[in-house]
């Protein structure tokens, strides 16, 4: 009986191999028609050529008259004093503001509906230079300070350079779309000659990555009024442009 029964397991095992080996190899899943998403990104660099330092001037006085001509007589020299310093240098003045100062400290005694009276008058004015002179940058600084304070300075690509570095990172990422499409490709075991580009969407509408409006800046902090200034040292750095793309590839 034993014996019986040992022949029928031997016979069951045998003909579970030979079912094994009548199965079909996997088939590979079929990829025709697949449309898939591909991101893809480019990257350039390119040392900073543009200058943007912000002068202001102000001025504080009993006399609102005196103080703002006290302010317009130096915004007058200063610009002057930059436009020698640098002929080719855009300038534009901005903010100018009048502010009534009033007395620190406790509040003094007045009759009831009596409005409180300023003290004094400040009177401030900006002036924007924006120049591709990076080299006479340190002396156009120095010699403004004598009559304006340094507010601001930032460095950044001139809209020349810009252009030329857009058209640089849309070509990087077309390359790097290029690039990952074909190892998508093989990856799925297809030929990347198969792979049709159904749509391109670049980051024109901000949708991929956060805007970064403006470079980044370096600030200086406002000065006093000197009569003789050392020229500062300014490293104006470079600036990094990023584009990211979405293609959208269909497969034959």
């Amino acid at each position: 009986m034993k014996r019986h029964v040992m022949l029928m397991l031997s016979g069951a095992s045998l003909l579970c191999t030979a079912a094994l080996a009548q199965t079909p190899a996997q088939q590979p899943v079929q990829t025709s028609g697949t449309l898939v998403i591909v991101p893809a990104s480019g990257e350039v660099r390119h040392g900073n050529d543009e200058a943007v330092l912000t002068l202001m001037v102000e001025e504080q006085d009993k006399d609102k008259a005196a103080a703002a001509s006290r302010v317009n007589l130096k915004m007058k020299q200063g610009a002057d004093i930059v436009k020698r310093q640098d002929p080719s240098a855009v300038l534009q003045t901005r903010g100018y503001y009048t502010y009534p100062v009033y007395p620190e400290g406790q509040p003094q005694p007045r009759p009831a509906g009596a409005r409180l009276q300023p003290v004094g008058w400040r009177v401030g004015q900006y002036l924007d230079v924006t120049t591709i002179n990076l080299a006479g940058l340190p002396a156009t600084v120095a010699a403004s300070q004598k009559t304006l304070a340094l507010n601001g300075l930032r460095f950044g690509l001139s809209a020349g350079t810009a252009k030329k570095l857009d058209e640089q990172r849309i070509a990087a990422t077309y390359v790097n779309l290029n690039e990952r499409i074909a190892a998508i490709a093989r990856a799925m075991g297809r030929n990347p000659a198969d792979a049709v580009l159904d749509t391109l969407d670049f980051e024109g509408s901000g949708n991929y990555l956060p805007q970064d409006a403006a470079p980044k800046a370096m600030r200086a902090a406002a000065v006093q009024e000197m009569q003789a200034v050392e020229e500062p040292s300014f490293e104006p750095g470079e600036t990094t442009l990023q584009m990211r793309a979405v293609g959208k590839v269909r497969f034959r």
